[in-house]
């Protein structure tokens, strides 16, 4: 992983990568009548109108209520210490709604290291997969995609980076998860990204 301590932007997922996993997909997918086996946001996207607009209704009203209850993940705030003392641009992109987002990192106490133009959710353009989050926060931070790294601890946040052409990690605590060929580095827990994420000129201890 030492190849990351040159990256000079580090872009992060927000649900279960900054925060500490709370979401339940599947019986979210319940309650909005959705198939398995396929994200939340592709299912809603199929869906004909008025349908469509009334499941996003409720999958946002579902998503504040995560919101109300997030708490860091740990390791979280040290890291995103380290990264803004010695001036990385730090972005974070997620398909959570806008207002959930701003709220979840109200209270896990992050907004204090994004600034505005670099926190992306799904209202504000297509959503991961699709690399264009991405590359907009690297654009807004001036950093090109090759000396960025992607953040996250799902699928989508890993082919996202990987189509903008930025660097992987996958948190992975449970070591056994089947996206982890897809990501160029994979985690435990994000403590294990401090070593990288130090001044790469301070000595190392």
């Amino acid at each position: 992983m030492d190849a990351l301590r040159s990256c000079r932007a580090w872009i992060f997922d927000m649900d279960g990568t900054l925060t500490v996993p709370v979401h339940d997909f599947d019986s979210m997918r319940r309650e909005l009548g959705l198939p398995s086996g396929v994200g939340t946001l592709e299912a809603i996207a199929a869906l004909p109108e008025p349908e469509r607009t009334r499941r996003r209704r409720r999958l946002d009203e579902i998503g504040w209520e995560y919101a109300l209850v997030a708490r860091p993940q740990a390791g979280a705030l040290r890291l995103l210490e380290r990264l803004q003392a010695r001036g990385v641009a730090l972005g974070l992109v997620t398909r959570n709604a806008r207002a959930n987002t701003e709220e979840t990192l109200r209270r896990i106490g992050c907004s204090r290291f994004f600034r505005p133009g670099m926190v992306l959710s799904r209202d504000d353009g297509p959503a991961k997969p699709s690399p264009e989050p991405i590359l907009r926060v690297l654009e807004e931070g001036g950093v090109p995609p090759e000396e960025a790294v992607v953040v996250g601890d799902a699928h989508y946040d890993v082919l996202a980076g990987r189509a903008a052409g930025a660097r992987t990690v996958l948190l992975d605590p449970s070591g056994a998860s089947p996206h982890r060929p897809l990501a160029d580095h994979c985690v435990a827990c994000l403590d294990e990204l401090l070593p990288v994420a130090a001044d790469p000129a301070a000595p190392q201890v």
